[in-house]
């Protein structure tokens, strides 16, 4: 018995649909990876934290974190600046901009016996380059020991701004 022309031309506008969309979904896999040309990247700092009922300050050292995650191209630190719980600026830790080559690193380091930026202090990263690559992985790494207490935690830095 023949399948009448009207189902059989619904069941092969279905395969085709289908087929296509698997198409679609095998060429956009996943494997994009967004670029950028330079962006703004606010990355949280704990330069201490309170402890116990009557929140005692325990002080934490800090490094930030700048990896250039491009295999092909460097890019240019051109700012980072240290801010307070408040919002006020503490420090700019670059004179001029710093090239980052493809793959590597900088830190930038709070002391802990730095108390000035607070439980809620950040930094701001500025970075940029003349062509489209991968974005930096940008941290902050807090570390701090007491008696025979110690923590350490890390906060990874979010894009505020697309250059």
């Amino acid at each position: 018995m023949a399948l009448p022309i009207h189902i059989f031309r619904s069941i092969i506008y279905i395969i085709l649909l289908v087929s296509l969309t698997m198409a679609s979904a095998a060429a956009g896999d996943g494997n994009t990876v967004p670029l950028s040309r330079g962006q703004v990247v606010y990355a949280p700092v704990y330069s201490h934290i309170y402890i116990g009922d009557r929140e005692r300050p325990f002080l934490l050292a800090v490094t930030l974190s700048i990896r250039n995650t491009d295999p092909d191209d460097a890019i240019v630190v051109t700012k980072v600046s240290y801010f307070n719980s408040e919002g006020t600026r503490l420090e700019e830790y670059l004179k001029q901009p710093v090239t980052l080559e493809r793959m590597s690193a900088t830190r930038f380091v709070v002391h802990e016996s730095d108390k000035t930026g607070g439980s809620g202090a950040s930094f701001l990263v500025e970075w940029e380059t003349a062509k489209s690559v991968s974005p930096p992985i940008i941290e902050t790494v807090m570390i701090g020991a007491q008696t025979q207490q110690g923590i350490s935690f890390t906060s990874r830095g979010q894009v505020i701004k697309e250059k």
